[in-house]
């Protein structure tokens, strides 16, 4: 009996082991290095904050080799984005696209069913193209949280990613908004903000097999 309980434990184990590896990170075809990938976004892709050069796209291109296309515009939305990615995406054919709004949406209260509606719209219209997609979390606005650096995603990403099964890139743009060493204000990095953006962000990259 002692002996069939043992084997059954060795069992158990090497399934435990099975089942806490890494194959729940699912590894995609890596992007190469010169391919173009675009981002889409507001003043946070933009490098608002910081001088030219030192925004996370600029140095994202740097640590991947990829010719990274910043279309970052301070001040954009999510209806705006949605707007000027058909065009862009026929000028520029990326094999990535990384799209990073709602900030300013959820800054001026826009309805959350219309901000998810124009995320829905941004990840369809690429993925009928056959262009891989990610999605990147921003922030919940809460100056309280902001206040003693404890922000976190806004909940409406980490939803729409798993409705569309979109990759998404979360708890970076939050990590270093609730540093103050890393702002320029409450809602921008400075330079060694963007600089920490980059790196996380090529970090996730990796995990996820885009890059070495």
């Amino acid at each position: 009996m002692k002996k069939i309980i043992f084997l059954l434990l060795i069992v158990l184990a090497a399934l435990a082991m099975a089942w806490s590896g890494d194959d729940d990170v699912v590894k995609n075809a890596a992007i190469p290095q010169g391919a173009t990938v675009l981002v889409l976004g507001d003043s946070l892709s933009y490098g608002t904050g910081t001088n030219a050069g030192e925004d996370y796209p600029t140095l994202l291109a740097k640590s991947t080799g990829w010719n990274i296309i910043n279309e970052g515009i301070p001040g954009d939305t999510t209806a705006g984005g949605l707007q000027r990615l058909s065009q862009l995406l026929e000028q520029h054919q990326p094999k990535l696209l990384i799209v990073e709004l709602g900030g300013n949406d959820l800054l001026h209260k826009t309805q959350p069913s219309e901000v998810i509606s124009n995320l829905k719209g941004i990840l369809s219209h690429a993925k009928a193209q056959g262009i891989t997609t990610i999605l990147v979390a921003i922030p919940d606005i809460n100056p309280l949280k902001a206040t003693f650096g404890n922000l976190s995603d806004h909940p409406l990403y980490a939803a729409i990613a798993k409705e569309t099964t979109t990759l998404l890139i979360g708890d970076v743009f939050s990590q270093v908004l609730s540093d103050r060493d890393l702002k320029s204000d409450q809602i921008h990095a400075n330079a060694k903000g963007y600089a920490v953006v980059s790196q996380q962000m090529h970090e996730k990259l990796k995990e996820l097999g885009f890059t070495n």
